[in-house]
């Protein structure tokens, strides 16, 4: 088999530890001569006291502690300027970012920003980053964006509109995977970022271009534990080997599509969360369906690999085997309890066509990857049969 030239990015260390959070200080003070931290985190985390103790451990370490916890869903660019406008008043030389997407998101491109003078509008598209980075450290508390090993963060640029900047410095130096922070987590999140992180790996997987043998071999093992864990994760919120094995799998989800990218879920998913503030994971859970369908003209090969790799039984020709895959991923995202129609969070019919507009317009850089092409009348049928 020929191998076409390919090239594998990703993030240079990684340590998977149940409970390490409360050790951050202790795991990461020989790793850097920085010392004094930004904490990048959410509100709703530091309430629920899983800060504390990470802020307690980085000062025992010799570490100073500012924590920025301003961080929202769909976070806009004054949320990031305000980041970066704290970290310059304490002079932080090192950030942390510990939370969900939006949180890692804002934790990267603060630390582009806190050692760069390149305006963020420069940033946008692309590899379009000069420069370099403070050091950088993520934490993930949900098992889902995979955003801990891209190179990738996602803002809010207008009222309703999203723009991604895509670099290599994006990758941080070092991620801790500590499963314990997702126990938490409710069961219609758990579904969804679990769902999110499946999307990963299965557009990853039937991209269009940059496909490769290591994303591929990355986003079968993703799909493999993410599968075979999503509804104990959802059913039972402490079970240890399936908080584990999710976050797993969604880590190895975001090194597979930050290489071999996604693609037609995440275009018509980014126009929900504009217009309609659905969280990332759960409006690429409601599209994944109809998403699925529609590309099986041309990944039925493709998806009855998958099949075959979440271990579903069944048999017959390759047309056979891809339903059979589809029909599956349609049982777990009903059996997660995550809602499963646009009109059941909100969406009205009358605004599919606006939705469609906004995705051809403005998710190219996304669509380009999908196996299938997608015309404006094809997103709006997309929307239509999601709703």
């Amino acid at each position: 088999m020929t191998i076409n030239p390919f090239e594998f990015r990703t993030v240079p260390s990684i340590e998977m530890a149940w409970g390490g959070a409360k050790r951050l200080g202790e795991i990461i003070a020989a790793r850097f001569v920085a010392r004094k931290v930004l904490l990048v985190t959410d509100a709703g985390l530091v309430k629920a006291g899983l800060i504390a103790p990470i802020a307690a451990s980085l000062e025992a370490a010799g570490f100073s502690v500012a924590i920025f916890d301003r961080v929202v869903p769909d976070p806009p660019e004054s949320v990031l300027y305000g980041c970066v406008e704290e970290a310059r008043q304490v002079a932080a030389d090192i950030v942390i970012g510990l939370g969900g997407g939006s949180s890692l998101d804002i934790a990267k491109l603060a630390a582009v920003l806190l050692s760069s003078a390149q305006p963020l509008a420069e940033m946008y598209g692309i590899g379009k980053v000069q420069g370099g980075r403070v050091p950088l450290v993520l934490v993930p508390t949900t098992a889902g964006t995979g955003s801990e090993v891209t190179n990738i963060s996602i803002i809010t640029t207008g009222e309703t509109t999203k723009m991604g900047v895509v670099s290599a410095q994006l990758y941080a130096d070092f991620v801790l995977l500590d499963a314990e922070l997702t126990v938490g987590l409710p069961q219609v999140h758990t579904a969804a970022s679990g769902i999110d992180a499946m999307v990963h790996a299965i557009e990853a997987y039937t991209s269009k271009h940059k496909k490769n043998p290591l994303s591929d071999a990355l986003a079968r093992e993703a799909l493999r534990l993410l599968g075979s864990n999503l509804i104990a994760g959802c059913k039972e919120p402490t079970n240890r080997d399936a908080r584990e094995g999710m976050l797993l799998g969604a880590m190895l989800a975001g090194q597979a599509f930050s290489n071999s990218p996604v693609s037609a879920v995440h275009a018509l998913a980014y126009p929900l969360g504009g217009h309609y503030h659905i969280t990332h994971g759960l409006s690429n859970a409601l599209m994944l369906g109809p998403v699925l369908r529609y590309n099986a003209q041309a990944a039925a090969p493709l998806y009855a690999e998958l099949a075959d790799v979440l271990g579903v039984k069944g048999s017959g020709d390759t047309a056979a085997r891809s339903e059979d895959f589809v029909t599956h991923m349609q049982v777990l995202m009903d059996k997660s309890g995550a809602p499963r129609r646009l009109r059941d969070v909100g969406v009205t019919d009358n605004s599919l066509a606006m939705l469609a507009t906004d995705a051809i317009k403005n998710q190219g850089r996304l669509l380009v990857n999908n196996p299938v092409e997608v015309r404006e009348a094809d997103a709006l049928a997309l929307y239509r049969e999601a709703f």
